[in-house]
């Protein structure tokens, strides 16, 4: 039987992928190599998350599965509380609720409330109040009023861990106090990434949480040289420009990169012709134009190279204090080759701990 590696997990249907039937090939796949977990982000189109959670849910044993992420004000918090609860029961619990504070622009147009700190971290408490059974009256707290809240879903004292997604300081350190897992960004440097680690750490530590109970996963942009090179142009530079259209400056503020490069790129007719998300609808030969106008050390934030290399990246993200790294951009199909290689060079005993649910 295949050891289960509960350190190492994928993004399902990552980018613009636009067939969610290809999820449950990838989600068999991801269990033969013996991947130890899912994140499923969410996008308006057809990545709603629910549907394919319980998807991936009904057609695995093993896989842990975590939102990676959905937004808390798109629910109403008996649905997303009951979500998550009929996730458990489905999963044996392998399931982990992750949130996030969404693209503010989009919510925006869409006519959402912005998401704060605070409400993220009433949220939290009421997800939590409700999955141990409790009745919750006249609710009046940053993340709504409710009259009466109330799961009757028979937990017996289980819990379901809670993950966010954070950027900025204010989002590490929030990270540390409420949640019992969070996943940092793609595309972070080393620096950035040792930086995260110790925010998250710290906030644990202030708010008397043990701040090794706290799961971090490196989100590693992981695309192998077996992989065709248009495809790869897609998976890494496609990657990055999307985000730096998305929200580039926080890109460049949290990683300490040049504001001016940032200016470059957006100004750039190699950027400014494409309309809409490039790593959706450019071209190959768009793709080498936009390349020209990122600076090269922005991509080097990646696993790339032969099996090997990207075993080196992988592993160096454990030094730096992850506690577990996604593989980012590519399916289990595409990771096969680099999940061989890592097998021999996995330290012996240090995730013995890990289970398949990605925040515990």
């Amino acid at each position: 039987m295949t050891t289960q590696l509960n350190e190492l997990a994928f993004y399902g249907m990552a980018g613009a992928a636009r067939d969610p039937k290809a999820l449950l090939a990838d989600a068999h796949d991801a269990e033969r190599i013996g991947l130890g977990s899912v994140f499923l982000s969410e996008r308006f189109n057809v990545k709603e998350a629910v549907t394919l959670c319980g998807a991936v849910g009904a057609a695995t044993t093993t896989l842990g599965i975590a939102t990676g992420v959905t937004n808390h004000n798109t629910r109403h918090p008996i649905v997303t509380a009951s979500f998550a609860t009929t996730m458990d029961k489905l999963t044996d619990g392998r399931f982990a609720l992750g949130l996030g504070r969404g693209i503010a622009p989009l919510f925006k147009a869409f006519g959402l409330p912005s998401i704060t700190t605070a409400q993220l971290e009433d949220f939290a408490a009421l997800m939590r109040n409700l999955w141990q059974n409790e009745m919750v009256f006249g609710h009046n707290g940053p993340a709504g009023n409710y009259p009466f809240l109330r799961v009757d879903w028979g937990g017996e004292g289980r819990t379901i861990p809670l993950m966010f997604t954070a950027f900025g300081p204010n989002s590490l350190d929030l990270g540390g106090r409420v949640f019992d897992g969070v996943i940092l960004h793609t595309f972070f440097t080393d620096e950035t990434l040792a930086r995260c680690v110790k925010t998250i750490r710290d906030g644990a530590e202030k708010a008397d949480r043990d701040p090794d109970s706290v799961k971090i996963w490196s989100c590693l942009a992981t695309v192998g040289d077996h992989i065709p090179f248009e495809l790869r142009l897609k998976k890494t530079v496609g990657r990055m420009a999307t985000y730096l259209q998305g929200y580039g400056d926080l890109m460049v503020e949290t990683n300490n990169w040049d504001p001016a490069a940032l200016a470059t790129f957006r100004s750039s007719d190699a950027v400014s012709t494409i309309p809409g998300a490039i790593d959706d609808i450019a071209t190959t030969e768009q793709l080498e134009r936009v390349a020209e106008v990122i600076p090269p050390e922005w991509l080097e934030a990646a696993a790339t190279g032969t099996p090997d290399q990207c075993v080196d990246t992988i592993q160096r993200q454990f030094d730096l204090g992850a506690t577990g790294v996604i593989l980012h951009g590519a399916t289990p199909a595409e990771l096969e080759p680099i999940v061989e290689a890592y097998r021999p060079r996995r330290a012996p005993g240090v995730f013995d701990h890990l289970s398949p649910n990605p925040a515990r």
